[in-house]
């Protein structure tokens, strides 16, 4: 059983940490030993939200090393090219069409940099671009954005569907699981689209 390391970045707000604890709860019922580390970047202000996920048979170090992530989940762009150095090499990359500009752009200190799905597809190998807000707002809610995308993450990893459902079931609060439960399934049928019109 391969350790897999799994990084979910995100900005304040967005829920990378409640999506932690649902794939916590996924490697938990494939009966992998699991780690979670969150690392808070002045959250609140809009800056860096880091979950690091590690399952596999026995897993000792709960942070995912530079070059070693299987797998990053962006929750905006400029956060994946920010990270997209974790990634190994034949990781996949799954991505928020979404631009949060950070307080250095919005203080005009430095620009939003262009082209930035361009610079990630050159950069890695595989690549799968959702428009998370847009599926979130569909189902019901732009707070769903988070379970929109491990819809699309589940879809690239080799773990039963019925597992993420039921992790989905056991961690977010009851009124809101049929909203959550729709985000998931609109994610996992957006990366299948994606994954279509890449090959």
């Amino acid at each position: 059983m391969l350790t897999q390391n799994i990084l979910l970045v995100g900005v304040g707000g967005q829920g990378a940490i409640l999506a932690g604890k649902i794939l916590a709860e996924v490697a938990m019922a494939e009966g992998h030993d699991v780690k979670m580390s969150e690392v808070h970047g002045m959250a609140q202000r809009g800056g860096s939200v880091v979950t690091h996920v590690r399952m596999g048979e026995k897993v000792h170090s709960p942070l995912v090393e530079p070059g070693e992530a299987d797998f990053i989940v962006a929750f905006e762009k400029l956060e994946a090219l920010r990270w997209a150095h974790y990634l190994r090499e034949g990781g996949t990359l799954v991505v928020n069409d979404q631009r949060i500009d950070p307080m250095t752009v919005i203080t005009g200190q430095t620009p939003y940099p262009p082209e930035v799905l361009e610079t990630l597809q050159a950069g890695a190998q595989a690549v799968v671009v959702i428009d998370a807000l847009q599926l979130a707002r569909e189902v019901g809610s732009i707070k769903s954005v988070n379970v929109v995308l491990l819809g699309a993450l589940a879809h690239k990893m080799q773990i039963e569907k019925s597992h993420w459902l039921e992790a989905i079931r056991r961690t977010v609060p009851p009124k809101s699981l049929p909203l959550n439960l729709s985000a998931f399934e609109a994610g996992f049928q957006g990366a299948t689209v994606a994954s279509q019109a890449d090959s």
